[in-house]
């Protein structure tokens, strides 16, 4: 399977360090761009330092993954992302931020993360975009609906409580086994329900 992951700046990058992980342990091959708010989130979130350069942020991000993971710049358009033509089974934008939410509502395009979801919804493929934001305005709420009547997921990083986390990580691999459900990929990261 070949998914890219967008992850633009909004809070979350635990949800974007987990969907990356699990996409990798899954088998698939992942087109990793970040925005520049992306990888100051990442930076921040995750190593706690937001003055962190952008090539050692996803240096750290990729890790050992390296040969399931290739990197995109935010503005390269030659990349396979880029193109309908291109054969990719899933897009995945985590965390989706609320500028991305409106810049794709709109049908604009300012980077290869909004092209790359636009592909999605103009050729229907798969596009689960998990924003973090609350409370949402009505601007928020009118542009998630657009998006969703376009054929995108709105896979909100809203973890559950009924399958007894006793960890952050377990709220976080809650939300994560969602998408991945929605990518259609086995996982066990979760407890279903009734099991």
């Amino acid at each position: 399977m070949k998914v890219f992951l967008g992850v633009t700046g909004a809070s979350g990058a635990p949800y974007a360090a987990g969907v990356l992980r699990a996409l990798v342990d899954a088998g698939a091959e992942v087109g990793l761009c970040a925005s520049a708010a992306g990888i100051e989130v990442l930076a921040t979130e995750l190593y706690g330092d937001g003055t962190l350069g952008r090539d050692e942020v996803l240096e750290r991000f990729v890790g050992d993954a390296g040969d399931r993971v290739t990197v995109v710049g935010i503005a390269d358009y030659k990349s396979p992302y880029a193109s309908g033509s291109a054969k990719v089974d899933a897009y995945v934008i985590c965390p989706c931020s609320m500028s991305t939410v409106g810049t794709l509502a709109t049908g604009a395009m300012a980077n290869l993360i909004h092209r790359a979801a636009s592909v999605a919804l103009k050729e229907r493929r798969r596009l689960v975009l998990v924003p973090r934001e609350t409370p949402l305005s009505s601007i928020h709420l009118r542009g998630l609906a657009t998006l969703h009547d376009a054929g995108a997921v709105i896979l909100f990083a809203a973890p559950g409580f009924y399958h007894g986390a006793e960890t952050v990580q377990d709220l976080v691999d809650f939300v994560v086994a969602r998408c991945l459900d929605q990518l259609g990929i086995d996982h066990t990261l979760a407890r279903r329900w009734g099991s």
